[in-house]
């Protein structure tokens, strides 16, 4: 009767600490009524879900999704995590000049840019907490910027909702600091919950535009899907082309190898500048984010002749060598003549 009250105490403890865990804001909350209401009214909602533009398998190799994830777990690349601290570059961005346009790149798929005089923020990963410090792990080195290192922000982007791109420590920081907030349907929800104002957020869908004194901000498709706990699909993932002063820079977001690339150049042309997922990619996988033959064949889809790739440098979400995603973009920028923008975490890019 002893051990059946100490087995009884220990769950009901545990179930206290999960249930405490999964309350926590971070985890987001159900969308309201209205916005639930534009929800399904998208041509890209139905069933309950949003769903790409041709069928995504979320797993693609014959071992299923619980294989897949134990191998993904338990195995890979003995330097999937490098050995020693990456060389970056800590830059005063209080600083940051808006006379020039420039980039720089925090790790992963975090970056700010200026174009034609404005600051673009896209995907801040910097403040992590509990609990998205349990899941994402930074390289040694590459923890070097906060969101109290930010200037003022006039756009901050977000692809989708995933862990490693919509940070609630770091978007919490960065209210004060914020203009204006773009991001793809149901998106929205976190940010009123975490204290962002309704009239800061443009929360679009793919085709819809948003459009402030001469900056154009496009929502465009990507071909991924979203999960913050239990529930697939309930919030949409969304490339973007940022076009200002005549000058277009295109937001890759996460997403494997579509169409879609084609159709972006038919309908936009060439952009000064392709910013493109580069990481954290597996065959098991490979539907969902950019394989480097796929890589390649985006990029010339695109006719891109200035590149920066992201989604590496930073986390082990994958099996690969931690270097390799910029030995497969190096190698791309060779055999097709292109301008790799390839700089070190924290340096300043001009483009």
């Amino acid at each position: 009767m002893k051990t059946f009250y100490i087995i009884s105490g220990c769950l009901g403890v545990a179930v206290i600490v999960v249930t405490a865990i999964l309350c926590h804001p971070a985890f987001g909350r159900k969308p309201s009524k209205e916005r639930l209401a534009r929800i399904e009214q998208s041509p890209n909602y139905h069933e309950g879900m949003f769903h790409n533009q041709i069928p995504t398998p979320q797993f693609t190799g014959e071992k299923g999704a619980f294989r897949t994830m134990w191998k993904f777990l338990f195995s890979g690349s003995t330097e999937r995590i490098p050995k020693s601290p990456i060389e970056t570059v800590k830059t005063d961005l209080q600083a940051f000049d808006t006379d020039r346009d420039r980039l720089v790149w925090f790790g992963h798929s975090s970056y700010m840019f200026c174009l034609n005089g404005k600051i673009f923020l896209i995907d801040p990963v910097l403040n992590l907490e509990f609990p998205s410090s349990l899941m994402l792990r930074p390289f040694a080195g590459t923890d070097i910027y906060k969101a109290e290192d930010l200037p003022d922000i006039d756009y901050l982007i977000l692809t989708h909702e995933h862990w490693d791109h919509l940070d609630y420590g770091t978007l919490r920081q960065l209210r004060g600091k914020t203009h204006q907030v773009i991001c793809p349907l149901g998106v929205g929800e976190y940010m009123e919950y975490w204290g962002y104002k309704k009239e800061q957020l443009a929360e679009l869908d793919w085709g819809e535009m948003f459009n402030d004194s001469g900056v154009c901000i496009h929502c465009l498709p990507s071909r991924h899907f979203s999960n913050r706990l239990f529930s697939s699909n309930q919030t949409l993932w969304a490339s973007f082309m940022v076009q200002s002063g005549g000058r277009l820079v295109y937001v890759g977001g996460d997403g494997g190898y579509d169409m879609r690339f084609k159709h972006i150049y038919e309908r936009f042309g060439e952009a000064d500048l392709v910013i493109m997922e580069n990481g954290q990619y597996n065959r098991d996988w490979a539907n969902i984010h950019m394989m480097p033959d796929d890589l390649e064949k985006a990029i010339l889809d695109l006719h891109a002749k200035q590149v920066f790739t992201v989604h590496h440098d930073k986390f082990a979400l994958a099996r690969h060598a931690w270097y390799e995603p910029d030995s497969v973009s190096r190698a791309i920028a060779e055999r097709d003549s292109i301008t790799l923008l390839d700089n070190k975490i924290g340096s300043v890019v001009y483009f």
